[in-house]
């Protein structure tokens, strides 16, 4: 094996032009620590944040010919960027008002979501159907992909079933849907009465996924109202049983699947996943900002890739930054659910479709998940017996 080190990545990065094809990305100071492990580089450019989508390609060009050292088998690159100082001051909560659910519209657990509040003279809007027999729904969803929000969706499931509960999941990506890998199942499931299907299973976890209808290989190109009518079918047409949650596992970002599951789902909470970097919780407050309009309760946020553990020494390494998500769970008054690390063995475990919960139920990475979504159902238990009530509305600036 080539033995790779940080002198001739730092080598390669100068080959990089920076901003505005001024100088390279090294010389700028615009390369964070490098680290290797096991043949992988992983490593950030800092970039202004206004300015990530135009730089992406400098990105790429640094992760090419950093996978061109002879030896290095994968390269992992970020972009992070400090957050320029707010203008609009802090964040404006606006007091919700409280009034009392309606009865007999939705399962425990349902009635706050199921009812939002309409303005003097405005008819209010119709009441949000709950699934028979679930107990709560919860989505995990983020503002942008590549944030390993599937891998916390499964993880969360599998937490909260370890922790006694009943648990399905709904892979809401029709477009790229992910629990078909994740859970390490195959074939279609099975039409029961009429239209109803039977959701396949694993691990003790129900679940259903369009990848199960549709192979994998196969373009979805569907518009928005085919989007909304497959999810609604897979949510009100599969014979869930008896759960105390199911976890839906949203689209990334804030499209039509999104809003459909967030105005026509009555959903008991939403949790939140992002990585440390800026960048990435600029569009973490899309989400949470989508949430609050259609008065979703925000159960927390979950930092993801928080830090990296080196499998030989054990030595910690912040590679994309520590604590954001923290920071913005405090700034906006969400509760913060937990640091999830970037490990070689979640990847490695998600992708043979074993996650860590069920296959290394005593590792550290199992414990973290455990105790997020004990905090989860926590969170979601106390707004249950405060009445239902959402948190306050939040304006971002």
């Amino acid at each position: 094996m080539t033995d790779i080190s940080k002198d001739q990545v730092l080598d390669k990065l100068r080959t990089v032009r920076g901003p505005d094809m001024e100088g390279n990305i090294v010389d700028l100071g615009l390369v964070s620590d490098v680290f290797i492990s096991d043949s992988k580089v992983y490593f950030s450019i800092t970039v202004p944040a206004e300015r990530a989508k135009e730089l992406d390609p400098m990105r790429a060009a640094a992760e090419r010919v950093v996978k061109d050292i002879p030896g290095v088998t994968a390269a992992m690159v970020a972009l992070t960027a400090d957050k320029r100082a707010a203008t609009g001051g802090a964040p404006v909560s606006r007091p919700q008002p409280s009034a009392q659910p309606g009865r007999g519209q939705a399962p425990a657990g349902h009635a706050h979501a199921g009812h939002a509040h309409a303005a003097p003279g405005q008819q209010p809007p119709r009441a949000k159907i709950g699934v028979p027999g679930v107990g709560a729904i919860i989505a995990v969803a983020s503002g942008k992909g590549g944030v390993g929000k599937s891998t916390t969706a499964v993880n969360l499931a599998l937490g909260l079933k370890a922790n006694g509960l009943k648990v399905g999941i709904l892979d809401a990506d029709i477009y790229g849907p992910s629990m078909p890998r994740l859970l390490k199942i195959s074939g279609r499931p099975q039409q029961v009465d009429n239209r109803i299907i039977q959701p396949m299973e694993n691990y003790g976890i129900k679940v259903m996924s369009m990848g199960f209808l549709v192979d994998e290989d196969v373009a979805m190109i569907w518009r928005g109202p085919m989007v909304q009518s497959a999810l609604m079918q897979m949510l009100r047409e599969v014979a869930w049983g008896e759960l105390d949650v199911l976890v839906v596992d949203m689209p990334p970002g804030t499209g039509d699947a999104q809003l459909t599951m967030a105005q026509q789902v009555p959903l008991a909470g939403a949790v939140i996943v992002s990585t440390p970097q800026d960048l990435a919780l600029i569009d973490a407050r899309k989400g949470l900002n989508m949430f609050n309009k259609v008065e979703v309760p925000v159960l927390g946020i979950v930092e993801n890739m928080s830090y990296f553990i080196a499998p030989d020494t054990g030595s910690r390494y912040d590679i994309f930054g520590h604590g954001g998500a923290r920071k913005e769970a405090e700034k906006i008054g969400v509760p913060f659910l937990g640091e999830v690390p970037l490990t070689m063995d979640i990847r490695e475990t998600s992708d043979a479709g074993t996650p860590v919960v069920v296959s290394n139920p005593d590792g550290v990475a199992a414990g973290i998940y455990r105790e997020i979504a004990a905090r989860t159902w926590a969170e979601l238990k106390a707004r249950q017996a405060a009445g239902g009530r959402s948190a306050p509305s939040i304006v971002f600036e």
